[in-house]
């Protein structure tokens, strides 16, 4: 039994597959109930469209600019509506258990109103995340979709009097280290900074930054960094996908 498991990782590892044979094969493997194949098929290096790519660190620095780059995504969620009311009600539905606490790993499954819908890890090439780009590469919808993003912050020390500052298409909730703070409604298109949280503390190590992005039609995406106490872009933050970078 395990040489035929080695085989099989071997075999995966030497595939050479689009975004949507990758994606059809690992609903077969997590079908089949060969979890561990997940993780050597992200290991290789997919791509979703021109700007995304799967990690092949084992985390990433802020640059100057501090735009976090690598995230966890899960495959889009059918929802409806823009408005505060609307996205606030979405995003606080149960689609899957502990979705406010979960650490998701590349490749894990969630089962949302019986479809299987898995985490993918990636890291963008520009500042933001091109959610667009990540779910047609799937061959999943892009409009009138809910997408649930997670990464970890993890701070050299404690900094207080931080802000979290966003922009998202179209709407979008965020939350650090499970606390809701800050929110931006309507159909919008992703500005720099477009949204900006009261001022919050890092604390030193691992923070959980959480976000569920909805969007109505056309091009979606978005993109968070931190600004210090002088509001400037906070360099130097590892951003990893795990509790321990």
């Amino acid at each position: 039994m395990t040489e035929i498991r080695f085989q099989r990782e071997r075999c995966a590892r030497n595939i050479t597959m689009s975004p949507r044979q990758k994606n059809i094969f690992r609903r077969l493997i997590l079908f089949c109930g060969f979890g561990p194949l997940v993780a050597p098929l992200g290991a290789a290096g997919t791509t979703y469209g021109t700007t995304l790519t799967t990690p092949i660190t084992r985390s990433q620095l802020t640059g100057a600019d501090g735009f976090i780059k690598r995230w966890m995504l899960l495959e889009p969620i059918p929802v409806s509506g823009l408005t505060e009311s609307a996205v606030q009600t979405i995003v606080k539905k149960e689609y899957f258990p502990d979705q406010f606490a979960l650490i998701p790993k590349d490749g894990a499954k969630e089962t949302v109103d019986g479809s299987a819908l898995i985490w993918h890890s990636v890291d963008t090439k520009l500042y933001n995340v091109n959610l667009y780009h990540f779910a047609y590469a799937l061959k999943m919808p892009t409009s009138n979709v809910l997408f649930w993003v997670v990464t970890i912050v993890n701070s050299p020390h404690e900094m207080k009097n931080v802000r979290l500052a966003i922009g998202s298409n179209a709407a979008s909730v965020w939350w650090l280290n499970g606390q809701e703070v800050i929110g931006i409604y309507g159909d919008r298109q992703t500005v720099i900074d477009d949204g900006v949280s009261k001022r919050l503390t890092l604390r030193k190590g691992p923070n959980v930054v959480r976000a569920a992005v909805v969007n109505g039609g056309g091009a979606t995406d978005f993109c968070a960094r931190f600004l210090d106490s002088d509001d400037k872009p906070i360099p130097g933050l590892t951003i990893s996908l795990k509790q321990s970078p």
